[in-house]
Parts: C-alpha cells; structure tokens; sequence
C-alpha cells in the first residue's frame, strides 16, 4: 500500500478512536458492515476457514458465525486504536474490564519463574495485551509487518502494554527473559510455513504448526499458562489459567496447545482471527484458499 494513503487511514483511525467510547460501538458497527458488503478478499478466507472448521453445524449457523465475525472485525479495528492511542487512564476509565487468575502470575514473578503465557488471535488480542501489561509486566513475542512504516506505528503501540518485544525468528532473546524469570505472550495459531513446522490437527484439520515452544520450556525450565479472552456485556474478559501439555515430544505439546486453543474458540467462535489463511500450507494458498 501507498506510504501516503496509509498516513491519511492510520490520521482516519485515529480520529475515530478518540471519540468517546460510547460513539466506539456504533462506529465499530458501521466499519463492520462496510467489511461485509465490500468485496474484501479476506471475507472468503473467513467464510472457507469457518466452513472448513464447524461441518457439524449446518450452513444457516456457520453463516451466522460468518456475520457476526465480520461485523466484529469492524469493532477489532477500534479496539486495537484503543489498545495502541490511548492512555492507561482513559482506557482504566472508559474500558470495562476483569482479569481473572493474574494472582498465579504475580506469584511466579515473585518467585523468579519465567512464564509462557500462550494465547490465541481474537479480534481483541491487542486489547488483551495492552490490558494485561497494564496490571503486570509482560514482554512479547511478534513478527514484524511488511510496510515499515505500518510496523513502526504498531511496534510503538505495542510497548504501551508490553515491556519489550523479540522477533519470533529469534528466539535468543526471549528465552533468556523466560530464564531471568520474565513472562512472555506467545501465540502459535497460525501458519508460518513448514520450514519450522509439523503438520498437526486444528479443528481436524492439517495445519502447519510450530514446535518451537517444547524446546522453549525444556530449555528455560519455566511455567507455562494459556490467556483466555472473551466479550460478555460489552466487557472484556481476561481468564489466565495454567496449561498441563503434553510434553513427551515436541509435536505432542504444540498438538496440546492447538486442542486448548480449538475448545476455546469453539466458545466464541465469532471473535476469532479467521481472516488469516490458518490452512494454506496444507490445503493451499492458491488452492483452497482461491
């Protein structure tokens, strides 16, 4: 994209989020329905991912999923402005909020253990994050985007939540926070391509997986937790809740993480990153997801 449009939209985006947050949600709605009834070639990535995903539900529920996550990817976009423009006291101020578990957190920094706080892409991950590092410090892991002008926006975003970021091809530098007792947001739902990747089952379905995080405990000895996050009356929730994977072999612990994940994504389907092409280096970028 043009460096010059994506100024004006980021100014646009700006603009929006700092309206108050009672204006947020009829805003966010409006984005929505444009994303819905526009020709965006991230809609059919969506509606063949959420196909692929729920056979046991029939077309007229998949369909509905479908809307709903399309029309809350418009309130995504406010979210994460929220998440990366304001400040802590105007997010404390005008964001309903509740973070249960943070105890288990604060316990293993005080203790000097390192955590893997694993999570999933919701269409509110940047909130969440932003949210957690706000009431405990956390440190993340990330890739960087292709316009590095949209990358420096959200790198500096970003660190309002999160302490510091490493690259995710790099993982020196976050094992060593996880060794120095540090807690570290990582995600591993989504495709990377196979060069660093087993073939693993999502939803039973092929998915190209990581196995980086069994060598990340084993080598850092540190605790591992799962993030949870869901709306519920318009409050966001954050549940952090320990982890039990498997950790006989590499493949058997990111399969655990992928179970874990698909349970909880079953129980709010709409508010899951389905946008992104989760299956393409099994099913087919050209292929499947034509």
């Amino acid at each position: 994209m043009n460096t010059n449009l994506l100024k004006f939209i980021i100014t646009l985006w700006k603009l929006l989020v700092s309206f108050p947050r009672f204006m947020h949600k009829p805003i966010g709605y409006i984005i929505g329905y444009l994303f819905l009834i526009l020709p965006i070639k991230r809609n059919s990535y969506s509606a063949k991912n959420i196909d692929l995903c729920f056979t046991d539900l029939d077309q007229e529920q998949r369909n509905k999923i479908y809307r709903k996550n399309i029309l809350n990817s418009g309130m995504a976009i406010i979210n994460t402005g929220v998440a990366w423009f304001w400040s802590d006291k105007r997010i404390n101020n005008s964001i309903k909020y509740n973070i249960k578990g943070l105890d288990n957190l604060i316990a293993c920094q005080k203790n000097g253990e390192g955590v893997l706080l694993i999570f999933k892409h919701s269409l509110h991950l940047e909130l969440d994050a932003r949210i957690l590092g706000m009431n405990i410090e956390v440190y993340g892991v990330e890739r960087t985007h292709n316009s590095d002008f949209f990358d420096s926006i959200q790198s500096s975003g970003r660190l309002k939540g999160i302490k510091e970021s490493a690259d995710k091809n790099k993982p020196i530098k976050f094992i060593r926070w996880l060794k120095n007792g540090k807690t570290v947001l990582y995600a591993i739902d989504q495709d990377y391509g196979m060069e660093s990747s087993e073939i693993l089952k999502f939803f039973n379905n092929p998915a190209a997986t990581i196995t980086a995080p069994h060598k990340v405990v084993n080598t850092t000895d540190c605790k591992v937790y799962f993030l949870n996050s869901y709306m519920e009356n318009n409050k966001l929730n954050l549940s952090i809740e320990h982890f039990n994977g498997d950790l006989s072999s590499p493949k058997s612990f990111s399969q655990s993480i992928n179970n874990f994940i698909e349970n909880k994504v079953k129980l709010h389907p709409d508010e899951y990153l389905w946008q992104h092409r989760r299956f393409k280096s099994t099913l087919g970028k050209k292929s499947f997801y034509k």
